[in-house]
């Protein structure tokens, strides 16, 4: 079992930059990859980035390749999502997801989610 909060959501206006972090708990987490997604409103939730249990692995979304960074720190049971350029359509509700990371990059979906974290950006 794994419980996950988000933090760092906020308002930014286009062309800045904000950091989510994501805490988890359970002693499991370093065996398992860890990922964000994010649901803008009237749209379907959408993957945006993964990195592998160890670390040594990110995956992106098109949409924020060269943008976002997934990072993830296994002595701290915490992962983060560095987010610079940000754009309006970045606008959403970010959700940290840990489960396998098959099942995100293939599916959108995972094992565990936090309850989400709100950003916004401003034109």
């Amino acid at each position: 079992q794994v419980q996950l909060v988000e933090s760092g959501g906020g308002l930014v206006q286009a062309g800045g930059s904000l950091r989510l972090s994501c805490a988890a708990s359970g002693r499991t987490f370093n065996s398992y990859a860890m990922g964000w997604f994010r649901q803008a409103p009237g749209k379907v939730r959408e993957f945006v980035a993964t990195i592998t249990a160890g670390g040594s692995g990110t995956y992106y979304a098109d949409s924020v390749k060269g943008r976002f960074t997934i990072s993830r720190d296994n002595a701290k049971n915490m992962v983060y999502l560095q987010m610079n350029s940000l754009k309006a359509e970045d606008t959403a509700v970010y959700y940290c997801a840990a489960g396998q990371i098959t099942r995100m990059l293939t599916g959108g979906t995972s094992d565990y989610w936090g309850q989400g974290t709100q950003v916004t950006v401003s034109s």
